[in-house]
């Protein structure tokens, strides 16, 4: 289906930005007053929104961004990373207040601890994200709600807007690092058509022990709920029916870091041209497992040619 040419951008992308701090190659876990070795390290895009808006990119969407960061050599290198991928910078904010948020990552195989300094990105507001940013765009995509406490109260009102301004919304949560799970889905998912939590994320956000249960709680004011469950794929409710995705396995996994990002791109890029449900489950699935095949959350992405080839011979999937 072709992209639709109605609006300026297909996504305006609304969220965090910062620098991911990539340490790979480590013997075990840091302990108190002592130091070890990484044999890697890799300095790159992070975030949540901005790897989901470079992905989305990549894969042939016009994609604006509004968030908010410093003016530090962390913040030159978020611009030229989000430029490089075409992706519309003006709405960005420089704060003079505060620096660009930065997260070191810890990995251990398909696993990883985080530490992240938020920056800049708890300082936007609701007031930063103006109408006709909105109107710009057919759709809008907010991620990680918990580490932006300028704004998380407000997007029931952000949403609303959207919604009636004739956007289709999406939302991912991300974790909260208080686990406080204090988000009012009751507010906030009738504005939302498509809500993307991961398995825990979800079943914390319900105070829920399983899926079933989760989807209880919220089926009647949620829109479409996509799970995404690591190695058990992905499930999705549609108001009637719970459907599973299984994944794209990758036995060389390099990192896992923006997989889900990448699910999300691939799931919104098929959402947008209103494909079917399946196709952008499956979409989605391939997304996510072409992250692993490359360090960090982007780098899979840089090349449309090797993407095309890797999906087609390491997955079975042709683009």
């Amino acid at each position: 289906m072709m992209i639709p040419e109605d609006k300026k951008y297909n996504v305006v992308v609304v969220g965090e930005l910062n620098i991911d701090v990539i340490l790979n190659g480590i013997a075990g876990f840091p302990e108190m007053g002592k130091e070890i070795i990484a044999q890697d390290m890799t300095v790159t895009l992070g975030s949540s929104s901005a790897i989901f808006a470079s992905n989305l990119s990549a894969l042939g969407n016009r994609v604006s961004f509004v968030g908010k960061m410093g003016q530090d050599n962390f913040a030159e290198q978020v611009l030229r990373s989000l430029l490089d991928r075409k992706v519309e910078t003006g709405r960005i904010i420089r704060s003079s207040t505060s620096s660009t948020g930065a997260t070191i990552v810890l990995n251990y195989g398909q696993d990883r601890a985080m530490v992240t300094y938020p920056g800049a990105m708890e300082e936007l507001k609701l007031d930063d994200i103006r109408k006709e940013f909105l109107e710009e765009a057919s759709h809008l995509h907010f991620s990680s709600c918990f580490l932006q406490p300028g704004i998380r109260k407000a997007l029931p009102e952000l949403f609303r807007t959207a919604k009636q301004l004739g956007l289709t919304t999406s939302l991912d949560p991300q974790w909260d690092p208080a686990e406080n799970w204090d988000l009012p889905l009751d507010q906030l998912l009738p504005w939302v058509d498509v809500f993307l939590p991961n398995m825990q994320e979800f079943l914390n956000l319900t105070k829920s022990l399983r899926l079933a249960e989760a989807i209880e709680k919220v089926k009647s004011f949620a829109q479409l709920l996509v799970i995404k469950d690591g190695s058990n794929g992905a499930w999705a409710w549609d108001g009637s029916q719970l459907l599973q995705r299984p994944p794209y396995f990758n036995n060389e996994v390099v990192d896992c870091i923006g997989a889900g990002d990448s699910f999300n791109a691939g799931f919104i890029h098929k959402f947008v041209r209103k494909e079917s449900l399946q196709e952008c489950l499956s979409f989605g699935a391939l997304t996510g497992a072409m992250s692993t095949t490359e360090a960090g959350g982007t780098k899979a992405f840089e090349q449309m040619d090797r993407f095309i080839r890797v999906a087609r011979d390491k997955f079975h999937y042709i683009v």
